[in-house]
């Protein structure tokens, strides 16, 4: 019973919008612009999060992430690189620090440091003071003077597999890191943006000195990607390393004073706590202090949820106040329509039709004019973010690969639906209490 009725008040409403294209065209144009902010706005949220999510994934690493900091003492870089080889669930990053050009020279960017800040510091002779883990401290010797030379520190990080995994690096220039291949005598790297931009703005020669190395190196640079990192970075394959270097360095207070020694970054993917226990129990059995060891489970979403929340409420707000303007100007339509259309209505009463019924046609004609205008706006706002993908999508890598959100398209329609129903309720009221004595005006 209830479904026939539906279906009359569909196809009559649809008569009705056929028959005054003017009047539903005026009521779609006032609409538009209203439900097409609430698909904006959530559109742009949904992209914003991703690229927010995204930015952060590339230093912290994907949500769900097991990551684990390791002291690069007591064995620990032998016994973690031992159990990560030619796996494919986890990955080891081992940091510590190179230099690229002239050897026994002073760096340009001393410590490692981003370019822009480059030979801003100044110097200071007096002593200089470290601390063990114990609190007792001494006097650091100074280093020895070096003279300025073209040269640039880098923090180099070794890989025992493709970290991309984990953290979603994206490719600027040439090609990543290739696991599958055999190692090559001469190390191939991978440069983060800003070591890319220390070798183009200096004539740097092309030779890398790493302490503990046999001898110096000669690498081979492949490609260049967007890490995250403000200071400059280089990536390769530890086995490739281990060609010159047959052992990481030991850390100790000293060099981690200094900014030096190794590091070390383990990522496990959820649900290996069986791989996480037993890499604990080896570093333990090592005598490295369980303590130091620390793993985290990676979760930026959740932190950033409350931020987004806030942005996303605001301007929900401003676009449902857009959307309330085209609510009212298909209230004044519908109850124009309602004015012109008094005799119709008093004449379908006096022949038997229900006020529920009569309501129910003035009600779709809003619901069927405000989907449509939802449709459109939803089209409209799909091509609308390809061409500013094609636009300006280049100059943010962070949007690259982006699709429409279908949350958006989501909102669209229920946009669309709200405001059918609001702007078409006073109208279906009005249309139910037209008398039925109104039919002897005709």
């Amino acid at each position: 019973m209830f479904s026939g009725k539906l279906r009359s008040a569909l196809i009559i409403g649809g008569q009705g919008i056929r028959a005054r294209k003017l009047r539903t065209f005026l009521s779609m144009v006032s609409l538009f612009l209203g439900v097409l902010a609430v698909v904006a706005v959530q559109a742009g949220a949904e992209i914003a999060e991703r690229a927010m999510l995204t930015d952060v994934e590339l230093q912290s690493g994907k949500d769900g992430t097991l990551m684990g900091y390791i002291p690069g003492e007591k064995g620990a870089p032998g016994i973690v690189e031992a159990m990560m080889k030619g796996r494919s669930d986890a990955v080891a990053m081992i940091s510590s620090q190179a230099i690229i050009g002239e050897p026994g020279v002073k760096p340009i960017n001393e410590g490692g440091m981003p370019f822009e800040y480059a030979g801003r510091g100044g110097d200071y002779n007096g002593p200089m003071m470290y601390c063990d883990s114990s609190g007792v401290c001494q006097e650091q010797k100074p280093q020895e003077k070096k003279p300025d030379g073209q040269a640039i520190e880098v923090s180099m990080v070794a890989l025992t597999g493709d970290i991309r995994t984990f953290k979603p690096f994206r490719p600027v220039s040439g090609s990543w890191l290739d696991f599958g291949t055999a190692p090559s005598l001469a190390p191939r790297i991978v440069l983060n943006e800003e070591a890319a931009k220390g070798l183009r703005m200096f004539r740097i020669p092309g030779e890398m000195t790493i302490e503990g190395a046999s001898h110096h190196l000669t690498p081979q640079i492949i490609g260049v990607v967007q890490d995250g990192n403000s200071s400059p970075r280089i990536y390769m394959r530890l086995d490739e390393l281990r060609t010159w270097m047959p052992s990481a360095a030991e850390s100790n207070d000293a060099n981690r004073f200094r900014g030096g020694g190794t590091n070390l970054e383990v990522y496990l993917q959820p649900g290996s706590d069986d791989l996480q226990k037993l890499l604990q129990a080896k570093l333990a059995g090592a005598g490295v202090d369980p303590n130091q060891v620390h793993f985290q489970t990676v979760n930026s979403k959740e932190r950033m949820e409350s931020e987004l929340k806030i942005m996303r409420l605001i301007f929900l707000g401003m676009a449902f106040l857009v959307l309330l303007i085209g609510v009212a100007g298909i209230l004044n339509v519908g109850l124009a329509t309602v004015g012109e259309r008094v005799e119709e209505f008093a004449l379908r009463r006096a022949v038997g039709m229900s006020r529920m019924l009569l309501a129910g046609i003035v009600l779709a004609e809003t619901l069927l004019t405000g989907l449509l205008t939802a449709a459109l706006a939803i089209g409209a706002g799909a091509a609308g973010l390809q061409v500013a993908l094609m636009l300006f999508g280049g100059r943010f890598p962070s949007l690259q690969g982006t699709v429409f959100p279908w949350e958006a398209g989501m909102a669209g329609v229920i946009a669309g639906l709200i405001a059918g129903v609001l702007g078409g309720l006073i109208p279906a009221i009005r249309a139910a209490r037209i008398p039925i004595a109104t039919v002897m005006r005709a």
